[in-house]
């Protein structure tokens, strides 16, 4: 099914490091591609024009001992390593992104190029980091055959491990190694370095690497923006749907031993034997921490000083962030959402229902679409969205060239099967399947696109394809993308082949700015 759902996708959107040795003529054949990594060889599968290769090892599965360490090396094997099915996710209860896993044997990626790319091409390569609020999701979500295939790029997309197997900090885990939490962080740094190691075997360029993250995968960019343990590991950057969110050490610290307390621990040997169900169903905590080694200031203060490795950007975020997470508030009276409003902001609740009024017709969804709107616009949302992302894009723009979006396309399919009657509107994450279209949150969607929305995903990809390899996003027959600096300009991404750069400050006026900004 995957295989067909690729297909028809697209159909409808129709030199300084070293390689490593050639790989042995008897190792090859057919659809059945090798290549040689650091570890050992690998053999993946070949269709719809892409080499697939699939659960490549980047480090040693972080069990045992190496619950919560930084992540060692991949062990060695002898033969060659099937590289064709999907590898297993990282350990996260069930939920919109994803079955529930108790596997920690889980730190792989997933290279994808165009069929018959051979080992020191130098194709640049998009290095996808999935979002689920650093608590779910996994590679495996996010087929690259599309783009690899289009545009001529290797796509890589990485696990990376979550919750509390990726964030606990704690004073013990901290005497033991000199820091503890971010995880998680480390994961993906792992996985870059990875990349410079070994990536050219595949065809890619280890030089030009664009890392791209939507959600938890948009924060995880920015914190690898101002990491210092990531200089020098990417050239360009995108930030889908996400912001330089993070939280203080000491928050941390604080947070990880009453979680130690809430499952009867008192030292590491206890947290260490705790099987991976019991850490799956305890208390969570999902967050980067600054004041460490890996974040020494908060990514945000970083960011907006100009202190973080300035390469070029797409920066956005879609029209109706707040849908996907707001679908609770529908069936309020107009009482209860007032009321919502007004515990939400007692000191300017007449304002905010000045705004965002009750209309004179209503139905059951009003409610859901007004909070909707409320949170969207003023960054509720963990700082995405609305106003938040519009200046945070005029921010990063004193420091480095950014190209601003905003994903506009308001009837296209949601995130999940949708309440009858619930319009998503560009709720968050709704762009990826215009990027992805055998992106799968369990209903591939791609397929019901009409025809002006497989326009909008071939722009998309064409726009991301041509950052990818040249900084500029660019697709032939569609508006030209000019960068913020120096117009103020952000890209307004519709489907038809209309989207068209709006000045910013229409954007601002659309989420009601002005009311968020009056202090």
């Amino acid at each position: 099914m995957r295989r067909l759902l690729i297909a028809l996708a697209a159909a409808a959107l129709v030199a300084a490091l070293p390689v490593p040795a050639t790989v042995p003529a008897a190792a090859s054949g057919g659809d059945r591609p090798v290549a040689r990594t650091d570890t050992g060889l690998v053999r993946g599968a070949r269709a719809d024009g892409v080499d697939r290769f699939l659960a490549l090892p980047y480090a040693a599965p972080p069990v045992g001992e190496l619950r919560w360490r930084a992540p060692r090396p991949a062990p060695a094997w002898q033969g060659v390593r099937d590289a064709s099915q999907w590898g297993n996710r990282c350990p996260a209860a069930a939920g919109s992104n994803g079955p529930r896993s108790e596997t920690e044997d889980c730190l792989y990626l997933n290279v994808f190029r165009p069929a018959g790319t051979k080992a020191g091409q130098r194709l640049p390569v998009l290095f996808w980091i999935h979002g689920g609020g650093l608590q779910n999701g996994s590679a495996n979500q996010h087929d690259g055959t599309l783009i690899a295939q289009l545009e001529n790029v290797v796509v890589v997309s990485v696990n990376y491990r979550l919750g509390v197997f990726g964030y606990l900090a704690h004073p013990l885990l901290a005497a033991e190694s000199g820091t503890s939490g971010n995880y998680g962080l480390f994961d993906q740094q792992a996985a870059l370095r990875w990349v410079r190691r070994n990536i050219a075997a595949f065809g890619g360029d280890p030089r030009q690497v664009t890392i791209d993250g939507e959600s938890a995968g948009g924060f995880s960019v920015c914190a690898n923006l101002t990491s210092p343990t990531s200089a020098g590991l990417f050239a360009r950057a995108i930030i889908q749907s996400g912001s330089c969110t993070s939280r203080p050490y000491a928050d941390g610290e604080q947070a990880g031993a009453s979680i130690a307390t809430t499952l009867g621990c008192s030292d590491l040997a206890c947290l260490r034997g705790l099987s991976a169900a019991e850490l799956v169903d305890g208390p969570q905590f999902a967050s980067f921490l600054y004041g460490t080694p890996a974040l020494p200031e908060n990514p945000d203060t970083a960011v907006r000083a100009g202190r973080f490795q300035r390469v070029p950007l797409i920066v956005g975020s879609t029209r109706d962030e707040g849908r996907t997470f707001l679908q609770g508030a529908r069936g309020w009276t107009r009482e209860q959402y007032e009321g919502w409003v007004r515990g939400l902001f007692p000191d300017r609740a007449d304002a905010v229902l000045a705004r965002y009024p009750w209309p004179a017709q209503s139905d059951q969804f009003t409610s859901a679409y007004l909070a909707a709107a409320v949170f969207t616009d003023s960054g509720f949302l963990a700082g995405l969205g609305g106003c938040p992302t519009l200046r945070f894009i005029e921010a990063l723009s004193a420091h480095t060239r950014v190209y601003g979006y905003r994903f506009d396309h308001r009837t296209g399919p949601g995130l999940t099967p949708e309440p009858a009657g619930y319009e998503w509107g560009a709720g968050h994450a709704a762009e990826l399947a215009y990027l992805w279209p055998s992106f799968d949150n369990g209903t591939p969607i791609a397929p019901t696109f009409d025809a002006s929305e497989r326009r909008l995903a071939r722009d998309m990809v064409h726009y991301w394809g041509s950052f990818t390899i040249t900084g500029q996003p660019r697709a032939a027959h569609s508006a030209r993308w000019p960068a913020f600096n120096g117009t103020s300009l952000v890209m307004s991404l519709r489907a038809g082949g209309r989207s068209t750069p709006v000045p910013l400050a229409t954007m601002l006026a659309e989420h009601n700015c002005d009311l968020w900004e009056a202090g």
